[in-house]
């Protein structure tokens, strides 16, 4: 069985690394972003199993990336976890 893939949207360094961090330890793939043009760009080019995602954000906050990631169908069915 592979390891599940998740995508971090997370704009503090210090928080991403914590999180990034005891991911890995559960033995999972962790990608990161830091604003959500990036995520979306992995979401088009990655299979992501799950998706943790800050509320305060650069540009777009969470529950806006949210609301687009619902919006496709390509990425509707992932679950999130809402971080803030």
């Amino acid at each position: 069985m592979s390891k599940p893939n998740i995508l971090v949207i997370e704009d503090d360094v210090d928080i991403q690394q914590l999180v990034t961090y005891n991911l890995i330890k559960a033995g999972m793939n962790v990608t990161c972003a830091d604003k959500g043009e990036e995520a979306y760009t992995i979401l088009e080019e990655d299979t992501v199993d799950g998706i943790i995602l800050d509320l305060m954000l650069p540009g777009q906050d969470g529950l806006e990336i949210c609301q687009s990631i619902r919006k496709n169908e390509k990425t509707k069915q992932i679950p999130i976890i809402m971080l803030t």
